[in-house]
This record gives C-alpha cells, structure tokens and sequence, in this order.
C-alpha cells in the first residue's frame, strides 16, 4: 500500500472560495439568489456541521451570504464559518417565525429566487411560497452539486483518510471470520473498529451478508452465522471530516467451489476492466459498459442489477452515476466507485468494489485492501 494520509495531517479546505464559484452559475439558472436548503450544500458553503440551517446566497459578489439555525447552534455556527475563512452573515432564529423573518428581509432585494429542486418537498415549497410571496421562486438543478463534483486536494484527503480507517479496520477483522460470527456481529465490529481509529461514524449501514443472503445487493447484516466455504460481501465504509469511503470485498472461509470461484474471479475481472476505464473525458456510461461486458460475457447479464458506480463526497452517494443510462463525462478531481456485482437468487452474490479519484491523466484507488477469495 503507498503512504496514507492521517488524521493528524489533514490539508486545510478552502471553503471560503466555494460561493463564487456557485455565484457564477446563478445567472445561467436564471435566477438573482439562491436558498440553499440541503445540509450537504450548507456545509459545503459554510463549514457548518449542524443538523438545521439554510443559506441565501445572492448572485453578486457584494451580496452578502446569510447562515440561518436555531439557538441550539447560536455558537457552534459561528466559530465553524470562522474557522472556515468563510464571509457571511449568521442569524440566530428560536422559532421558525424568527428564522424566516431574517430570510425574507436577507431576500427582499432579489426578485427572482432559486430553490434546489431535489432539496424541498411539496409542503416546503408551499411554505416558500407563503413566505416569499413578492417573489418569483424558480427551481434549480445541482447548483452546488455542480461545483461538489470536483474534489479539491484537502478534500480528496479526507476520504483517503476514510478509506485508510476502513482498509486497516478490515484487516484487523478478516481473521476472525473463521470463528463463525454472524454477519451482524461482524458488522458492528467493524463500525467499532472504525470509530477506535478515528472516525466519526460510518457512512452506510455496513453490508455483511454471507452465503445466500449475499445474492441481496443491499442485504442488512443478520443473526445468521457465516459458515466456512461461502460467499461473504462486505460493503462498508466511514466518515472522516465529513466525507466518506465506499469499499466491498467478497471473501470465503475455505474453498468455496468451482462455480463460486468462478463467479468471483468473473466480478473480479468486471472491477478490474472498470477501473481501467476511468479516467479524464471518459463517459461515465463506458466505464459502466466496460465492466458490464466481462460479466455479459461470462453469461450473467441478467445477474448484473445495479450501475456500475456513483460519485462520493460528502454524501456517500453523489454525482455523477456510473451507469450504462448515464450522461456525464468524468473529470480530474471526480472520485468514483467501481462495484460491478453478479448476484444468485438462492444461491449467494459476489460485488468487488473500490474508490477511486479522477487524475490529470487516469485514476487512483483511495481503497487499497487487497483482493483475495479465500481466507
């Protein structure tokens, strides 16, 4: 494995440069300000961690960015858009009256008010609309995911540092494997094993699912125990700073068989021929077509249930896909995963699966652990 970064050396972020770079996409989106309504956004934005807030951020450079939480974060909100070099304003609303006070007079000098379409539901916008009434309020697509698709360095860190946890928390728990525990034990082993390195939480529910509750893509961890000789997937990943890692290995206790042994070393294969294919400029859609195509090959299309891959950040599915419906064009600072995956009804299920992040001329995995069928 190369050098790993640690927690104690992790690059600052430049935080404070995210908003201009979302102001120049407003005009284009036809809109004056946009209130930016999803907590990975707000974070994104602010470096504020809180479970409430809403930011309005206007199209002009003099516009000031308003923070809007409760009193539960009257300090915490402060202190972290500080420490982020952030410049915006933070208001501080007891009741969601006082909150939308301060947001609508933050918002009287923009006409035309962008929400993030995939970030409100129905009553919320019947909520805007009330509130905004002077307004024209106009939906808005990834606005601030747009710019979250391109990791900076710092960010990029971090989920390295994710993956390290996570590969280093697995080693330590493979062995233990041969004694029989069942898979949820396993998995809330491994969440410990993670959170006693260092992270601050994991970024799915973990996925150990062993013989044939390994043909369920997300099968969730049971009291049954793994046995020598099957298929075991584990999918897993943590939270460091915010950002996550994504990582499945396949393995068995002892020989699994022929046919398992085929069907391992076919997705193994598929991974491989996926990972090969990320780079700058490649469409998301041919990296999905080249891991697809071993396993179409190996007589398992209809086996093959979900997208190759998806982007991960600070939500640990993001843009882009990596599907064969997909449309997106990869880039140097998107991290992807690669996890083709045959799956056997009554049978078992194998998914190998790494991140990787988009260089200047190919790839780079960010999960090392190594690839082996049999403990």
């Amino acid at each position: 494995m190369t050098e790993r970064t640690t927690l104690t050396d992790l690059p600052a972020m430049e935080v404070g440069a995210r908003a201009g770079r979302v102001r120049a996409r407003l005009a284009d989106a036809g809109v004056d300000a946009l209130l930016v309504t999803r907590l990975p956004n707000v974070r994104y934005l602010t470096g504020f961690t809180g479970s409430a807030g809403l930011v309005l951020l206007g199209a002009d450079s003099s516009d000031p960015m308003l923070l809007v939480t409760d009193g539960r974060y009257a300090e915490q909100s402060r202190a972290q858009v500080a420490a982020a070099g952030v410049t915006a304003d933070v208001a501080i609303g007891s009741t969601q009256a006082e909150q939308r006070d301060a947001l609508v007079a933050a918002a009287a000098p923009f006409p035309r008010l962008g929400l993030e379409a995939h970030g409100v539901t129905w009553g919320q916008v019947r909520d805007y609309e009330s509130w905004f009434a002077d307004h024209e309020l106009v939906p808005t697509e990834e606005l601030v995911e747009a710019e979250r698709r391109i990791k900076e360095a710092a960010e990029v860190a971090r989920i390295r540092a994710a993956c390290a946890i996570a590969d280093d928390a697995l080693g330590e728990l493979l062995p233990t494997l041969a004694d029989g525990p069942t898979e949820r034990d396993f998995a809330l082993e491994l969440e410990f094993a993670m959170r006693r390195r260092g992270a601050t939480k994991t970024s799915f529910d973990p996925i150990v699912a062993a013989g044939p509750n390994g043909a369920l893509p997300h099968a969730r961890p049971s009291a049954r125990r793994i046995e020598r000789g099957e298929l075991v997937v584990i999918d897993f990943g943590c939270i460091v700073d915010g950002y996550c890692s994504d990582m499945t290995r396949t393995v068995s206790v002892g020989d699994p068989g022929i046919e398992a042994t085929r069907v391992w070393e076919t997705v193994l294969a598929s991974q491989q021929a996926g990972r090969d294919a990320v780079g700058p400029g490649v469409e998301c859609a041919a990296v999905d077509h080249a891991s697809r195509a071993v396993i179409d090959d190996a007589g398992w299309a209809d086996a093959f249930v979900h997208g190759t891959g998806h982007g991960v950040g600070l939500e640990i599915h993001e843009a882009p896909r990596v599907a064969r419906t997909a449309s997106g064009t990869l880039a140097p600072g998107y991290v992807v995963t690669v996890e083709p995956g045959v799956y056997l009804p009554g049978v078992g299920g194998v998914r190998i699966e790494d991140t990787l992040v988009v260089t200047d001329d190919s790839a780079v995995a960010l999960t090392e652990f190594p690839k082996q069928l049999i403990l």
